[in-house]
């Protein structure tokens, strides 16, 4: 059988400008820097956390 992992991806929905350092932190860590970004990573609870810490800078696009 195939190792198949889960992924994710998100995308960039609002600019880390004006946010605490932790958000743009958080954001750089998920591999983001501007807006309409998208990134595909391993669907992990380290990464869910990360993406349910910042909800109103990022949004999931696809679940696979």
């Amino acid at each position: 059988m195939a190792d198949t992992k889960k992924t994710i991806t998100v995308e960039q929905v609002a600019s880390a400008a004006r946010r605490p350092e932790k958000q743009t932190q958080t954001l750089r860590g998920l591999g983001l820097d501007k807006l309409n970004r998208r990134r595909t990573l391993e669907d992990t609870p380290a990464v869910r956390g990360m993406i349910k810490s910042i909800p109103h800078l990022v949004r999931v696009v696809d679940e696979a």
